[in-house]
């Protein structure tokens, strides 16, 4: 008898714990992903090889076209190192959608509101083709297609957080590119930027500090639309 009413409530031991782990699954909440770059998110961009994060500031080159200089910046705890992540020019992008492999992307200076921008002239000191901050109109952030950058990642899900990658110019098929040759007065102490034909170690970075936008469907507004930058 004893043996009977051990196995039963055994049974209803067994029956309570199935519910509560029932319970459990059913309170799941999905947790946002953050390990991709997206469109919308604003990241520093790190140089594989010299560590500086990808730079700019109200400093324009004293050479070639004259336009807002781009560095690189040796501290990572600086705000004119931030960029946006956007879409191609002329086009937008969903928010949170992930960056793959072969995408045109724009990147703007969060802080300038200027495109990372290349064009056929002489950066200052290698004298390979300048990389500079463009942007005009009232709001300094009309560019054109010298704008768009091909991102080159080796990942078929998309462009990872702190995987290393290329961005590929996509009018002139030049390379982002750093190297440990620095500039003297105003911006002494940070690396030339520029770009290059050609891959090398010297045109590899990674996405470093930011804020990143999780994948996740697309919100929409009171209209109906999917929020779009």
């Amino acid at each position: 008898m004893m043996m009977g009413v051990r196995a039963s409530f055994n049974s209803i031991v067994g029956l309570v714990l199935c519910a509560m782990l029932a319970g459990a699954d059913a309170q799941v909440v999905d947790i946002p992903d953050f390990s991709y770059v997206t469109c919308g998110s604003s990241l520093k961009l790190q140089h594989a090889g010299t560590k500086a994060r990808l730079h700019s500031h109200e400093i324009t080159y004293g050479s070639g076209s004259g336009q807002q200089s781009v560095t690189g910046f040796p501290k990572p705890n600086d705000s004119n190192s931030y960029w946006t992540v956007k879409a191609r020019h002329g086009e937008r992008c969903d928010l949170g959608v992930p960056i793959k492999n072969g995408d045109k992307i724009r990147l703007m200076h969060a802080n300038t509101r200027k495109w990372l921008h290349s064009h056929l002239h002489q950066s200052p000191i290698s004298g390979n083709q300048e990389v500079s901050a463009f942007g005009e109109g009232p709001n300094a952030d009309e560019g054109n297609v010298d704008d768009d950058w091909i991102v080159e990642t080796s990942n078929p899900k998309g462009w990872m957080r702190d995987e290393k990658i290329r961005l590929k110019h996509a009018s002139t098929g030049l390379y982002l590119h750093s190297h440990k040759q620095k500039y003297g007065r105003p911006i002494a102490g940070q690396f030339e930027v520029c770009a290059r034909d050609g891959k090398d170690s010297n045109n590899l970075w990674l996405a470093a500090e930011g804020v990143y936008l999780p994948i996740e469907e697309p919100e929409t507004t009171a209209e109906g639309k999917k929020d779009e930058l």
